[in-house]
């Protein structure tokens, strides 16, 4: 894999910061570099996803009909602000009681929203459904295409901190994952990536331990970019041959470390954003004199459960 789509990256999104917070150094006793994916103009590391996707078909294929894809809505925000820019129709399938905040996002970017199933693996059957009626191109949240276009960050990240000796990032679908281990491994880098999943949405955390695919019945956890139920192989085989190691962490640790990059960096995360630092948090004795790095993955948290948050709460699903 290069990274020759760089140039198509940029049209949409600048290199984002990652700064070393000196009250996180403060609390944790060791260096703690934050990748602030929160601030493209999503809000989320997704926007570098779907342009790469989408442009990548056209010049093999020509230019779609339209696009549709299924989401929680960083992944679908991603696809409408490329469908936007390339001038093409965005259709986008979200679950039932999906964040608000999302779906307005979503809409104010021109896309179609179709609200459909109790949680995304169901929206994303009905996404593949709307794709052989319509024409439309089927998105995926998982594609080597997609992530070529999120290994965009990590690039940025190495770039700008070569000194880093262990990475937090959280897995919803796999593919920001995916891209750190792929562009450590370019680069020749000895940094260890560790992925990470929260004990509601269990299931790349399961497969990772089974080595092999394992399925959970449900999802219900407030980090909705991490509500995963149906693992990909492919991201598997990746996570497997990149990572020596997983974390589960939980619900109120998600909500303890948004609370805590609120206090230390003032920057707001949603739940799958503030998961790296809960897990680095699990981590902290182990990690005196070493340098770490974490991706505040998207900032998009639901109005509601910011309010539950930072009254010291844990919002329920």
């Amino acid at each position: 894999m290069s990274l020759k789509p760089f140039p198509v990256v940029r049209r949409l999104v600048p290199e984002t910061p990652a700064y070393s917070w000196p009250l996180l150094q403060e609390r944790f006793g060791f260096e703690v570099a934050v990748k602030h994916e929160n601030h493209t103009q999503i809000g989320a590391f997704k926007a570098r996803s779907s342009i790469v996707f989408i442009q990548k078909h056209i010049d093999a294929h020509g230019r779609p009909s339209g696009v549709v894809s299924a989401t929680r809505g960083n992944h679908g925000q991603s696809m409408a602000l490329a469908a936007r820019s390339l001038g093409i129709p965005a259709r986008i399938v979200v679950p039932e009681g999906n964040a608000e905040g999302k779906n307005r996002a979503m809409r104010a970017f021109g896309a179609e929203l179709v609200i459909d199933g109790r949680d995304f693996d169901i929206a994303k059957r009905t996404a593949e459904r709307i794709s052989k009626e319509s024409g439309f191109l089927m998105i995926p949240s998982f594609h080597k295409n997609i992530v070529m276009g999120v290994a965009t960050y990590a690039l940025e990240f190495f770039r700008t901190h070569p000194d880093l000796d262990v990475v937090y990032v959280p897995v919803g679908m796999g593919s920001g994952a995916c891209g750190l281990i792929t562009v450590r491994n370019l680069l020749g880098l000895k940094t260890e990536i560790v992925p990470v999943v929260t004990e509601k949405a269990p299931a790349y955390g399961l497969s990772f331990e089974a080595d092999r695919i394992v399925t959970t019945e449900t999802a219900g956890t407030f980090a909705d970019g991490m509500a995963c139920r149906e693992p990909v192989q492919e991201a598997l085989d990746i996570l497997k041959s990149g990572a020596e190691r997983m974390i589960t962490v939980s619900d109120d640790e998600i909500a303890e470390a948004i609370r805590i990059l609120y206090a230390d960096t003032h920057n707001l995360a949603e739940g799958a954003g503030a998961a790296a630092l809960a897990a680095l948090r699990q981590d902290a004795a182990r990690l005196k004199g070493r340098k770490a790095g974490v991706i505040l993955s998207g900032g998009n948290l639901d109005e509601a459960a910011m309010r539950t948050v930072l009254a010291g709460g844990t919002p329920s699903v």
